[in-house]
């Protein structure tokens, strides 16, 4: 298997992309069945799950951007 300068592995490398992928859908769908939910007790269905998806977004995204970073410390370390 032929590593990059860095040590990754293009195994390595496929792995993250699914991992990314991943993590934002589930984050986003999360948000959607949450709000959804919450929208079904309050009794506002459209808005509420429009903030859930939102939340669940950003959450994924949020998620995404710390394990980049991760991933980019242990290469350079």
């Amino acid at each position: 298997m032929t590593t990059s300068k860095n040590g990754g592995t293009p195994w390595r490398a496929m792995g993250l992309v699914t991992l990314l992928g991943l993590d934002l859908a589930v984050c986003t769908l999360v948000g959607y069945f949450a709000g959804k939910w919450i929208g079904e007790k309050v009794g506002s269905v459209p808005l509420c799950t429009a903030a859930g998806v939102l939340l669940g977004v950003l959450i994924g995204v949020s998620n995404v951007i710390v394990l980049i970073k991760k991933v980019l410390e242990d290469s350079n370390g």
